[in-house]
Parts: C-alpha cells; structure tokens; sequence
C-alpha cells in the first residue's frame, strides 16, 4: 500500500491506496499521449473494469519506498515521433495525472521506449 500524506487539519485517520490504483491512472495517463501504440493504445478503447492485473503489470511496474513511489514506464511508439517530446509528456501526464488525484508526487517516472513501430 502507498501512503497519503493527509493535509487537513483534522485526524481521522490513515489513508492507503493500493498499487493497482496507482497502476490504472499511470495507464490512462499513457494511454492518452499521442504517438503511443501498443497495450497502452488498447488501453484508451478500453472499458476500465475489464483490465486485468495481469494487462496492468504488462508494461507499468510502481514501486513504493520509503521516500517515495517511482514508476517505470515500458512502452512503444510510432515511427517519427520525437522520443524526447514523448517522453517529457508522457512523464508529465502521470505525475499531475497521479498528484490530481491522489495527492501523491511521484519520486521517478522512469520512459523505457522498448519499440518503434511503423504504424
């Protein structure tokens, strides 16, 4: 579980969010950058409930440490799209994608570009 910092000035009590959700809005945020191709492209056409752990682990690993949560991204693109562009985007989406809805900042979003298709 990764834990929320709780900002309000009242204790209620601890807030834990599971990986998997972290995973999911990682996904999403991909899956909306232009140029993406892949399992994150079947992602956006996607209905939510129906992915499964085992498509959400395919191509996204969280890890939750002491200091922070770091992300490492495995994905394809198309052919002539600037990597660095994509991978500054695609960076920036998760971590306000991630920071919006959760209030966590992630520590690392580690672009691994894996393949290049002609698509």
């Amino acid at each position: 579980m990764v834990n929320v910092a709780d900002y309000s000035s009242s204790n209620l009590g601890k807030i834990e969010i599971a990986p998997e959700v972290i995973q999911v809005i990682a996904s999403i945020a991909v899956s909306e950058i232009e140029g993406v191709t892949g399992h994150f492209s079947e992602l956006k056409n996607s209905n939510l409930e129906k992915i499964s752990r085992k498509n959400l682990n395919k191509n996204l690993k969280i890890e939750a440490k002491e200091d922070g949560i770091q992300i490492d991204v495995y994905c394809s693109i198309k052919h002539g799209i600037n990597i660095f562009k994509f991978a500054s985007k695609t960076q920036s989406s998760i971590f306000n994608s991630i920071k919006t809805m959760t209030a966590i900042e992630p520590k690392e979003i580690n672009i691994h570009i894996m393949h290049i298709t002609a698509e």
